[in-house]
């Protein structure tokens, strides 16, 4: 039997929603799956990203070392894993503009009953990190997704993150993702393996 192949697709720009990618990849691979992991591109220009000191930087290196997210991964996965920053309590742009693109393999239902499932990081408390998480479900059912929460069924879901989601909340990019936030993560990747298994063959479950 084939290993579950879940594609997490994220944006980043100062490493926390990325240092959380790689941990829910961590658990996904511990559970037994392929992974893909890929970053959304930017939308804007080198001349706006210059503006924000370490944004050109950042960006050059993660471009490199994670490939950009194509309607062909999105087919490929058996689940889908979307993390993004916190803009104004809703999805960045730059992730937002993936999941537009995915407008042929929904109307050819090709994402129908998929797993589907999201994290996040925001800059300050109540920053947005609940509210951002749940803006991302209702793109999700639109593409037929089975979206996947993570409730209360990990003792790490006791210390950190949100029911929805893996989340961290970087306090102005000081602090990054702890023991007990990437406990969690870890958690999603093998909760969203572990469901998609069972949605693409019901026996092995």
């Amino acid at each position: 039997m084939s290993k579950p192949r879940i594609l997490i697709v994220f944006y980043s720009r100062n490493s926390s929603t990325e240092i959380l990618a790689n941990a829910i990849a961590r658990g996904a691979a511990a559970e037994g799956a392929e992974v893909r992991l890929r970053r959304a591109r930017e939308l804007v220009g080198r001349d706006l990203m210059q503006q924000v000191p370490g944004w050109v930087d950042a960006a050059d290196a993660m471009n490199e070392q994670y490939p950009a997210p194509t309607e062909a991964d999105a087919e490929w996965a058996d689940a889908i894993v979307f993390g993004t920053p916190t803009r104004f309590g809703s999805v960045s742009s730059e992730l937002k503009a993936y999941i537009d693109s995915l407008g042929g393999l929904w109307f050819a239902g090709k994402l129908n009953g998929k797993a589907g499932s999201v994290f996040g990081s925001t800059s300050s408390r109540h920053g947005g990190n609940e509210a951002t998480l749940l803006s991302l479900y209702g793109p999700m059912a639109h593409l037929g997704l089975i979206i996947v929460p993570l409730g209360y069924a990990d003792p790490a879901m006791f210390k950190a993150g949100t029911p929805y989601g893996a989340t961290h909340v970087s306090n102005q990019d000081a602090l990054t993702p702890d023991g007990d936030h990437l406990a969690v993560a870890q958690y999603q990747g093998r909760r969203v393996t572990s469901v998609a298994r069972a949605l693409r063959d019901p026996r092995a479950a």
